[in-house]
């Protein structure tokens, strides 16, 4: 249903010429987070993640997933667009945030943090809308690579409206995936030595196994079912006329 895509750079080297351990994530209808497929390449690279993603469509995601959620950094994007171009894009908040705070002084950061988290955690796209006119009214004349840097994704920053109120919170960033990298780093970290390629992915995929242990289901999954039929949501309510209520 929906997929998490990100690239781990591991401390320790890794052989041949191998950057970053390319890992993504999937919902399944159930509304449990799995494992879906890794392989290592370059994180900015298109062509080691259409690699990644013909592999897993040949063992068997012939289904495209609805929605894919990523750092606008990937190689990613342009893969997906090739290898399931009926996906739709949302990109992570978290890291958008942190790519425009780096933009301007720390004195300003609260602000311009508090008015980003306007736009973001807005009720309804309406309104997300114009939150961004105002940040770009507020900053677009001494900042104004910064306001095209958050306008220009503004279509894929907000298509978490477009699915379950109760799904936002794990739709806006790719924070599933970044709680299992953290496991991966620091265990990378320790080993302070050289891995063959082979030994890193045996060692990625044993620690995300044990994470996945950790790993909680999708609030409101039983609205998964749902979206798999293409059922509408409109501000992550279905146009059903259902009157269940949104999520806060």
């Amino acid at each position: 249903v929906y997929i998490w895509a990100d690239g781990v750079y591991l401390q320790a080297r890794m052989e041949p010429q191998a950057e970053c351990m390319l890992v993504i994530l999937g919902a399944t209808p159930e509304g449990k987070n799995e494992l879906v497929g890794f392989h290592v390449g370059v994180r900015e690279s298109a062509q080691s993640w259409r690699e990644l993603l013909v592999d897993i469509k040949a063992r068997g995601l012939s289904v495209p997933p609805e929605l894919a959620v990523g750092d606008g950094a990937l190689g990613f994007w342009k893969a997906l667009d090739e290898v399931f171009p009926d996906t739709r894009h949302q990109r992570c908040w978290f890291h958008k945030i942190a790519n425009i705070l780096n933009a301007f002084p720390k004195s300003m950061q609260p602000a311009v943090t508090a008015d980003l988290r306007e736009i973001s955690r807005a009720e309804t796209r309406a309104a997300a809308a114009v939150a961004i006119e105002t940040f770009a009214e507020t900053y677009g004349v001494k900042y104004p690579r910064i306001v095209t840097c958050l306008t220009k994704d503004a279509e894929a920053l907000l298509a978490f409206y477009d699915y379950p109120a109760e799904h936002w919170d794990h739709l806006r960033t790719s924070n599933p995936i970044e709680s299992v990298f953290a496991t991966v780093r620091h265990r990378t970290v320790r080993t302070k030595g050289a891995l063959s390629q082979k030994t890193a992915k045996l060692m990625v995929f044993k620690l995300i196994q044990a994470a996945a242990k950790t790993w909680r289901r999708l609030k409101g999954a039983n609205h998964l079912p749902r979206v798999i039929e293409g059922v509408t949501f409109t501000d992550g309510v279905a146009a059903t006329g259902d009157t269940e209520s949104r999520a806060a």
